[in-house]
């Protein structure tokens, strides 16, 4: 397994910062949760006041899943969105463009033709969907490291972000995720698995029933995070994962979204550990098992607005509050200068 130095965000700005804030013209502590965010951001830029969020990237990790017949949606959908956020018309675009953030897709693992796409978009795919976790493995030998290394190179190249925000497209998508967070976590299916896109009733116990039988297929190869990922991921979590560490390797501050980057979080802790530090969770998803990995990776959402589209699109709502956290320590005044 891969072994990465990673860096400690700045302690002495983290204490300047905090310094800055007690400081200013309002009682101690009665901006709250804005000042910890102001103090974090600081910490992860290294100077206080942190760097204006001018420049934020949103980048969609999109895939298929052989557990896709599970969804309320046929898996043809992975593909029509993608060609949807390249126009422009997807929830995250829109989105996005109310927080001025650009939105790149990355094809990791579509189960289409993509000759008629531009090639910036297939440029780090690995395959054309994954097995069926139940059943098989999602991933051939090797490919969850050259997806996870694929992930690194799309983080290496938005060197220069103030702000990532990894954002997800794929029909099944919360199948696995629930997979992954109760393998990571060693937690029953029952407690994991959520509506997703809207199943309910006898779809949702044949959902739970996939994962069931996905963790007791898989046993104990769940242990190694490489193997988890080839039993019970995709190309498209495993390469999320490789885009968090490699941001984190390059300090890079991160917006998680909901459960997809989630459990690639989990995983991605797993194989650095520390990395979680320069990661930040834009908003609380509806399915449980984004729930378990927050809490496992100590992070507490900005948001919670009852969002489960995926995308990036919860994470992305929370940029504003950021840059409100930004401007109070930039630009309040101090009690010391007051007349």
């Amino acid at each position: 397994m891969p072994r990465f130095d990673i860096p400690v965000p700045d302690a002495a700005a983290r204490a300047a910062a905090q310094e800055r804030l007690d400081g200013l013209v309002k009682p101690l502590g009665a901006l709250g949760r804005l000042e910890e965010l102001a103090a974090w951001l600081s910490a992860a830029h290294g100077v206080v006041p942190p760097r204006p969020l001018d420049d934020v990237r949103v980048v969609v990790f999109a895939g298929d899943h052989g557990v896709s017949a599970q969804s309320a949606y046929p898996r043809e959908v992975t593909a029509a969105m993608v060609r949807v956020f390249l126009a422009g018309k997807s929830g995250v675009t829109v989105l996005a463009a109310q927080a001025g953030a650009s939105v790149r897709v990355a094809d990791i693992a579509v189960d289409w033709d993509a000759s008629a796409v531009p090639a910036e978009v297939t440029a780090h795919k690995i395959r054309r969907g994954s097995g069926a976790i139940d059943v098989e493995d999602a991933l051939e030998p090797g490919e969850a490291l050259a997806a996870f290394e694929a992930g690194r190179a799309i983080a290496a190249e938005e060197t220069g972000a103030d702000l990532l925000v990894p954002g997800d497209m794929g029909i099944g998508n919360t199948t696995m995720c629930a997979a992954l967070v109760a393998a990571t976590l060693g937690l029953p299916a029952a407690e994991v698995v959520g509506t997703g896109t809207g199943v309910s009733g006898a779809a949702l116990d044949t959902k739970t029933a996939v994962v069931a039988a996905a963790l007791a297929r898989a046993g104990d190869r769940v242990a190694d995070p490489f193997d988890r990922l080839t039993a019970l991921g995709s190309a498209c979590v495993a390469a999320t994962a490789g885009f968090l560490v490699e941001a984190a390797v390059r300090r890079i501050p991160v917006l998680l979204d909901g459960i997809f980057s989630g459990a690639a979080a989990l995983v991605a802790r797993d194989i650095a550990p520390g990395a979680e530090q320069w990661w930040l969770a834009g908003h609380r998803s509806t399915e449980p098992s984004q729930s378990f990995a927050l809490k496992a990776l100590g992070l507490t959402p900005i948001l919670d607005l009852g969002l489960r589209l995926g995308e990036g699109s919860g994470a992305i709502q929370a940029v504003p509050t950021l840059r409100a956290a930004r401007a109070i320590i930039a630009e309040m005044g101090l009690l010391a200068d007051l007349a």
